[in-house]
């Protein structure tokens, strides 16, 4: 207690951020930084202030105009980060995203921008807490990050359940009115004259008719108009919020007394599972935007043809709930480099990557001497195939390298380590040095360093360093990775040291960024729906084949029929095994994938097969996070987040 301040301090960095030797809590070391004004980033990135909208001093959002503005400008680098299968702990990936974005922008003085995705407010108050990065890597305000940013999820929410509301009480009032009523309700007169707003006019050319008049149309023509006839077996939107709760997993709605016994049995997932926030992450505009708002399928009807948000006549309505959640958020890293934080989509059931409006923003933003830095969630089977495949697909964009990250403590448990449970601690295998475990564990890095080549992109790899690694386990990952084909395997320790500790990993980066790529996706969109699955078993987690239910094959026949079977293929598998089973560790081969069903993001662009029990709602835990957040009442600051 008795040391002075210069005795705690390692070293000062470029912008007067004081690194301490013992690393505080995260939140201790986000408070200890004071960011500069967003408009002071802004303009260091050319951005003018008719184009960012102000939301405080630390964060605001970027005009989608900024892409007209530039469009003259080349394009920056583009870098993935994607990781090994992580253990339930994670890897680091957020963490070393920003240390490198540190590393590019505040030491080797190169344009740089990093993307992130929001995270969800359910996992912050639950166990896995923020996903900020951590140490001395990090996006501040932090508690902004992780709480409601600037509201997007929120207007996720609205959107969603306006939709899920539109559903019941278009069945309601479908099933207790006749043909005449719901026209005469439906279609009101203004001016004296019979009105079809644009959005019915739509639905009366998707039905062939084609009048635009409602003066013309026949009875019949007006009893299609004005029935969707939904099959409430069918129905695939549920209710959506930001929360934890596993007792709404499963509900029942329509038991009020004035709803006339329509009951029926549906659920809320977390808000990050909606087909709007894989919207949001995979349009290009906003005209785009609701066009895909527009295809979005909730149920069949009792012919089994598609029933879509634009037939429900909410697709204008879902557009405004979303006007300002499209435009990306720019924020900063501690070492003040800039940071754009947009969208949020679940790495299983969607694509687990940030928006693609957000990337294209940056590019343009850093030129043709820069680098975008952006993270794909979960490992490089789930995350970053479907970058490849899905995101890259849409946006047009070819990325110039990967980043792999992976720890010792994650390759030892693929080696036959111990089981690694959140909460409890490591047992000593992972604390002490363990070659033979890890190089029997390296082969799950190996295969993921494949899988990243086979979309012809350069790798590197980012040794996430911890405490308890030594030099010898460094050594020999190193060795594995240049043998699996990757240009380079560098030590980072951007936990402890910030951008310093990623700076020879932002070197290696630059070089392998430079290598002439051939980039490729891993199956054409043309082939049918089975083909397009059985390759990615076998070419992105080494399987020997896939098995499908009854309900899947019906499905995929359905699909076909309606005309979805040239989308692109997001499966919807665990994180922690290449596998089908989580308990199956390292990389394994010979395994079959069972495909229990297969559901449709039309909107999207994607069909995704569920392999095993997928849960959309996390539940909360005996002892989750927010026991220990709360706010000091005197200064206004967060306590307790991490």
């Amino acid at each position: 207690r008795w040391m002075s301040m210069s005795d705690l301090v390692a070293r000062v960095g470029p912008t007067g951020l004081k690194f301490l030797k013992k690393v505080p809590g995260d939140m201790v070391v986000a408070q200890s930084c004071t960011p500069v004004h967003i408009m002071e980033v802004a303009k260091k990135l050319g951005v003018n202030e008719e184009s960012v909208d102000l939301y405080g001093k630390h964060k605001a959002k970027l005009d989608l105009s900024i892409l007209e503005s530039m469009k003259e400008r080349k394009l920056g680098k583009y870098v993935c980060v994607t990781g090994i299968t992580p253990t339930p702990l994670g890897e680091g990936k957020s963490t070393t995203t920003v240390g490198l974005c540190q590393a590019l922008g505040a030491y080797l003085k190169k344009p740089t921008i990093g993307c992130l995705r929001q995270p969800s407010q359910g996992p912050t108050f639950g166990i896995k807490g923020g996903a900020a990065g951590g140490g001395y890597s990090q996006v501040v305000p932090m508690d902004d990050f992780n709480l409601h940013l600037t509201g997007d999820i929120h207007a996720i929410t609205a959107a969603n359940n306006l939709l899920a509301a539109q559903i019941d009480a278009r069945m309601f009032h479908e099933a207790t009115q006749s043909d005449a009523a719901l026209w005469r309700r439906m279609v009101p007169k203004r001016e004296g004259k019979l009105y079809l707003s644009p959005i019915m006019i739509r639905r009366l050319k998707r039905l062939g008719i084609e009048k635009e008049n409602a003066e013309e149309l026949t009875a019949e023509e007006k009893s299609r108009f004005v029935r969707l006839d939904i099959d409430p077996a069918t129905i695939t939107w549920r209710r959506v919020i930001d929360t934890n709760d596993r007792f709404i997993r499963k509900i029942v709605v329509g038991c009020g007394p004035k709803e006339k016994d329509k009951i029926r049995y549906t659920g809320f997932d977390i808000t990050v599972a909606s087909e709007i926030m894989a919207i949001l992450a995979l349009a290009t505009s906003l005209s785009d935007m609701r066009e895909r708002f527009a295809k979005m399928v909730v149920a069949l009807d009792k012919k089994g043809n598609a029933v879509t948000a634009d037939d429900l006549g909410v697709t204008g309505a879902l557009a405004v709930l979303m006007k300002e959640a499209i435009k990306p958020n720019l924020m900063q890293t501690l070492e003040q480099t800039p940071m754009i934080v947009h969208a949020g989509p679940f790495a299983n059931i969607a694509h687990g990557n940030s928006s693609i409006v957000a990337d294209q923003i940056g590019l343009k933003m850093v030129g043709p001497d820069g680098y975008v830095i952006t993270e794909a969630g979960f490992g490089a089977d789930i995350g970053m195939e479907k970058f490849m495949n899905i995101k890259c697909r849409y946006s047009g964009l070819r990325p110039n390298c990967v980043v792999l990250v992976a720890t010792v403590r994650a390759l030892k448990m693929h080696g036959g380590g111990p089981k690694v449970v959140g909460g409890l601690p490591l047992a000593k295998e992972y604390k002490e040095e363990n070659l033979e475990l890890l190089e029997k564990g390296a082969c799950n890095m190996q295969h993921m360093i494949r899988l990243a080549r086979k979309f012809g992109v350069p790798v590197v790899v980012a040794l996430n360093k911890f405490p308890t690694d030594t030099e010898a386990e460094m050594k020999l990952l190193k060795k594995k990775a240049v043998e699996a084909g990757a240009e380079d395997a560098v030590v980072a320790d951007h936990w402890r040291d910030g951008g310093l500790g990623a700076k020879e990993l932002g070197e290696a980066v630059v070089k392998a960024s430079e290598k002439e790529g051939k980039f490729q996706f891993l199956y054409d969109l043309d082939l049918p729906i089975k083909d397009k699955i059985e390759i990615i078993v076998k070419e992105a987690y080494g399987g020997k084949g896939v098995s499908y239910s009854k309900l899947a094959l019906k499905q995929i026949a359905s699909y076909t029929k309606l005309g979805f079977d040239k989308l692109p293929i997001c499966m919807a598998k665990t994180q922690y095994s290449l596998s089908s089973d989580p308990n199956l560790k390292g990389a394994p081969t010979g395994f079959t994938i069972p495909i229990k069903e297969v559901r449709a993001s039309v909107g999207a662009g994607f069909l995704y097969p569920l392999i095993g029990e997928m849960s959309t709602m996390p539940g909360l835990g005996t002892r989750p996070a927010f026991y220990d957040i709360d706010i000091d009442t005197e200064t206004g600051k967060v306590i307790g987040l991490s």
